[in-house]
């Protein structure tokens, strides 16, 4: 095996930030940890779950203790593309038209409700996330990393919403769901509030440091047996039959995308960074596997009217695929 432990300023670097997130995040765990793997990896994040559970909040905190900058977009029915990403202004005193750049520019995004806005505007976040560049008047910006995208959806609420189509689905690394607070968490949240004064958090790491630390997950030591170990759940997903899923069969229309399979790799070996590891263990995989698959794997009508999900369905391939 490579280093068995990551370097201590990188143990450091990661203690800081969650110490600040925790300043006026109470609970929320397994989202504060799942948005610092997307930050590491520079993947894109879909987050699932009714309004008021500090998914605005949580993300915005964030950027501040990494020192970025922050644009939370507000998605609407009638939103434009150029909304997004901007548009060329003539003035009349020079003759000349000037770039305004639109909300994209910023190193974190906040989407919300994503759902709520056309295809055309879906298309225009669509080409930032993929290309990290916006084209506005025929000339093409580069967006500055890290640059990352965390669209909401709100589960509830599905009049007057716009679907995101499987292909733009496909360009998020991870699909969170959002819970409740437990009860005591809910006394701790009542307790912070109460004040009505605004909690301050510190920038503790820099942009540059986040751009360091992505390039040392990127190097993180995976064993032949643990890729072979990836390689089998995505496919196994695609052909459940030939992993002996015969169950499954009836249940998936298609299968996670070769994408899956990078993505899974990634956070997988950024989960292992978070735990302070120099490398990936199945635990890792599965603990990760959830959130890289659920929005990858589709249902068949059989499987909707059985109301079985798609996290039913990862779950039973995690069961059934052997681990290293």
């Amino acid at each position: 095996m490579g280093t068995q432990v990551a370097p201590a300023a990188d143990t450091a670097l990661i203690h800081d930030i969650v110490a600040q997130v925790e300043k006026r995040i109470v609970g929320q765990t397994y989202m504060v940890e799942r948005l610092l793997i997307s930050i590491l990896t520079g993947g894109h994040v879909l987050l699932e779950g009714v309004p008021g559970l500090a998914k605005t909040l949580t993300v915005r905190t964030l950027a501040e203790t990494i020192s970025t900058t922050f644009q939370r977009i507000q998605f609407t029915p009638d939103l434009l593309p150029a909304d997004i990403v901007g548009t060329q202004i003539y003035d009349q005193s020079t003759s000349q038209f000037s770039v305004k750049k639109g909300p994209i520019f910023a190193n974190i995004i906040l989407a919300d409700e994503i759902n709520r806005a056309p295809a055309k505007v879906q298309a225009a976040l669509l080409e930032a996330m993929q290309e990290k560049q916006v084209t506005i008047g025929g000339t093409t910006y580069l967006l500055e990393e890290p640059f990352l995208v965390l669209a909401t959806q709100n589960p509830i609420e599905q009049e007057g919403t716009y679907p995101l189509p499987e292909a733009q689905v496909d360009r998020f690394m991870l699909k969170l769901h959002v819970g409740y607070p437990t009860r005591d968490e809910e006394k701790e949240i009542l307790r912070r509030m109460a004040s009505g004064h605004k909690i301050e958090v510190k920038p503790v790491a820099s942009p540059k440091a986040i751009m360091e630390a992505r390039a040392r997950i990127a190097d993180l030591y995976m064993d032949e047996r643990i890729i072979d170990y990836i390689v089998n759940i995505v496919q196994a997903t695609r052909t459940p039959a030939a992993s002996g899923l015969n169950d499954l069969v009836p249940l998936i229309e298609f299968g996670a995308s070769p994408r899956a399979t990078l993505s899974l790799a990634q956070a997988s070996r950024a989960h292992a960074f978070l735990r302070g590891r120099g490398y990936v263990s199945p635990d890792d995989v599965k603990a990760i596997a959830p959130d890289v698959l659920r929005h990858r794997v589709l249902r068949t009508y059989e499987a909707e009217a059985e109301e079985v999900s798609s996290d039913q369905i990862v779950s039973r391939v995690l069961d059934v695929i052997p681990a290293p």
